[in-house]
């Protein structure tokens, strides 16, 4: 039984090593705050951010892959928002003091302001 306990925890714990090290990059940061706003394509991301594809692309790959992010394919684009359903306590936590700490930060509240005109263009 005891076993069974010390690996809920280590698995706990590295979900939050995995979340803390996708968060560990501005670029990052600044797409999860966008994307707590509303779903993005990549074309919104790079719009709201002033990035290029590329950049938007990889950034959000690490985000998905790291278990903050939820993808939906809707036509053409593919969209990404917080994966609500698969955050475990520890990364909602996080997400919930990162919301707080980006309400307050200038550059995000641009990043979101530029959402309020982004496009989305084709892929």
């Amino acid at each position: 039984m005891r076993i069974c306990a010390s690996s809920h925890i280590l698995d706990a714990m590295r979900e939050l090593v995995r979340a803390c090290k996708a968060i560990s990059a501005e670029t990052r940061l600044r797409i999860l705050n966008i994307v707590m706003v509303r779903e993005c394509s990549v074309s919104e991301v790079m719009q709201a951010l002033q990035i290029s594809q590329t950049r938007a692309s990889r950034n959000l790959g690490a985000l998905y892959d790291a278990g903050l992010l939820s993808s939906r394919r809707d036509g053409a684009w593919v969209l990404y928002s917080i994966d609500e359903e698969g955050l475990d306590g520890h990364s909602r936590e996080l997400l919930g003091a990162l919301r707080s700490m980006l309400a307050k930060d200038r550059v995000a509240r641009q990043d979101v302001a530029r959402l309020g005109l982004a496009k989305r263009s084709d892929p």
